[in-house]
């Protein structure tokens, strides 16, 4: 599921799209392109995927309950991006860790103010990630949660 107004969720659906075929995963999109569509598309479902992916966006972020209750009437065990989502009731999430990005943020903007030139500052890419678990979600869809992997969370919501 995507908001089709949002650049970088398409572009994150494209990459999703690119991966899924090469490991020979069949990938249905839900499209979105304002808030009024969430209930529809859930409508759109027809044969139940394993698992839903909330590419996270602004919209998406601001109706991440509403996306889930609607997930869970189907047993759809969703998944994101952002912990917020999990938090939210969702199975799991994987993804930059947000504040971590914030206070790279600031300590480039500090370089800068303090006389740093922009563009001698390398590109970066996000290096802490968090893999979030809703063990409350999993057993309500009667998903078991290997011990292996919990142990690998960096939050377990029980």
């Amino acid at each position: 599921m995507f908001n089709v107004g949002f650049p970088d969720a398409v572009l994150e659906m494209r990459e999703l799209q690119a991966s899924a075929r090469a490991l020979q995963i069949e990938v249905d999109r839900l499209e979105i392109p304002q808030v009024e569509d969430i209930t529809s598309s859930f409508g759109e479902i027809k044969n139940p995927p394993d698992v839903l992916y909330v590419c996270p966006d602004p919209l998406v972020l601001a109706q991440r309950s509403r996306i889930i209750s609607l997930a869970m009437t189907k047993m759809l065990p969703t998944f994101s991006g952002f912990r917020e989502f999990t938090r939210a009731g969702a199975l799991m999430s994987y993804g930059p860790n947000v504040p971590d990005l914030f206070r790279r943020a600031a300590e480039l903007a500090d370089r800068v103010l303090r006389g740093a030139k922009p563009a001698d500052i390398p590109v970066e890419q996000p290096i802490k990630f968090d893999l979030v678990i809703n063990v409350t979600t999993a057993k309500a869809l009667g998903l078991a949660v290997p011990d292996k992997l919990l142990a690998l969370a960096d939050e377990v919501i029980e």
